[in-house]
């Protein structure tokens, strides 16, 4: 099983100085998870989403992180891909420079957004973004492979074009597309695709969803040169030696996670402003009824929160979920970055040599 981080660049209140602060911080809280033999660290794309997400340019933060690094992979989780966000071409010639630069460490994941937030500042077509994220899928791959390019599609016609750079990964890097449903995973897999999935549900729904991305997998039509035949989940993370030290910021910044998630993605609404969620700590009640329910059997899978051997219970459930990586969600809004660097560490050096 394969231990990563996540990267939203996250703030509670954001001025501008916490701002330039969350990318010096993130930086080097990648560096450490480098040290300590992390799998890989994903940024997200996001565009205008104030609190829930600073990254906007993720190639500038991940080529930046390469250059600090040796050894940990780098992951767009996800570039956002359709015309008005990023043409293609412009995708193909970037992720492949980060290869040649990273030494052959790029994953790509890519997705479509699904905020109005960012889907009416690009002035998108809503109702063709699924089809024009498809097309995209299934021509970045070729970009990479023919030395002379041509297209014509529903919504892309490029004449022949000599796409350069080549990515240094043969055939490519490792293809991956975001998912938020289940129908999502099972049509990632029908293509090939990595699944790149936020953490819900009981340890008996991930195993029917994984169970139903592998059976997808194995009847591929892949999009790319090869089948990425991997699942992964975000939870959110924070692990301490202090067990109750742990859930108070892990449950505190969850919900903070959630909450400024759902600002955007839950509606029709495009938020402007503070976005008002809850930022103090949990009532003691709340802390406790969530400590008490993180193991028990029908428990969502939703974090690793906790000492080291709590947290090795919870990753073990994902792991019989069948899940290929943890792609652990420890920046957040509300969590400081000295927490953060300790719960990297303790992590790295408590939990994930157990998986080795």
């Amino acid at each position: 099983m394969k231990f990563s981080l996540f990267f939203e660049m996250q703030l509670a209140s954001p001025t501008p100085q916490s701002e330039r602060q969350i990318f010096l911080d993130s930086v080097e809280q990648a560096v450490l998870a480098d040290r300590l033999g992390y799998h890989a660290v994903w940024a997200v794309e996001h565009h205008g989403l104030r609190e829930y997400a600073h990254s906007s340019a993720p190639e500038v933060f991940l080529a930046y992180v390469a250059a600090r690094t040796e050894r940990i992979r780098i992951g767009h989780g996800v570039t956002l891909t359709a015309p008005r966000y990023n043409h293609p071409i412009r995708v193909a010639e970037r992720v492949a420079t980060l290869d040649i630069l990273s030494g052959g460490r790029v994953n790509w994941g890519s997705g479509k957004s699904g905020t109005r937030t960012e889907q009416h500042a690009f002035q998108t077509d809503v109702p063709a973004l699924g089809e024009q994220w498809l097309e995209a899928a299934r021509m970045i791959p070729r970009m990479w492979r023919d030395e002379v390019f041509a297209w014509q599609g529903k919504h892309y016609d490029i004449p022949p074009t000599q796409i350069v750079p080549k990515p240094v990964q043969q055939p490519h890097p490792p293809l991956f597309a975001a998912c938020s449903t289940p129908v999502a995973s099972r049509e990632a897999g029908a293509l090939g695709l990595g699944a790149l999935n936020f953490s819900a549900g009981t340890q008996t729904k991930l195993t029917q969803r994984v169970q139903a991305y592998r059976a997808a997998v194995a009847k591929a039509e892949p999009v790319g040169e090869a089948v990425t035949n991997h699942y992964a989940c975000t939870p959110m993370s924070t692990v301490l030696m202090d067990d109750r030290k742990a859930c108070e910021y892990g449950f505190r910044g969850g919900r903070f996670f959630w909450q400024s998630q759902l600002a955007y993605y839950g509606g029709e609404d495009r938020p402007l402003g503070p976005l008002h969620t809850d930022s103090g700590p949990l009532p003691e009640d709340e802390l406790r009824e969530a400590m008490d329910a993180r193991l028990a059997p029908d428990a969502k899978l939703t974090g690793v929160i906790g000492s080291p051997e709590v947290a090795r219970a919870q990753v073990d459930r994902f792991r019989a979920a069948g899940v290929d990586e943890l792609i652990l969600v420890m920046q957040m809004g509300t969590v400081p970055h000295e927490i953060v660097m300790d719960s990297i560490r303790t992590f790295g050096e408590q939990v994930l040599p157990h998986y080795a």
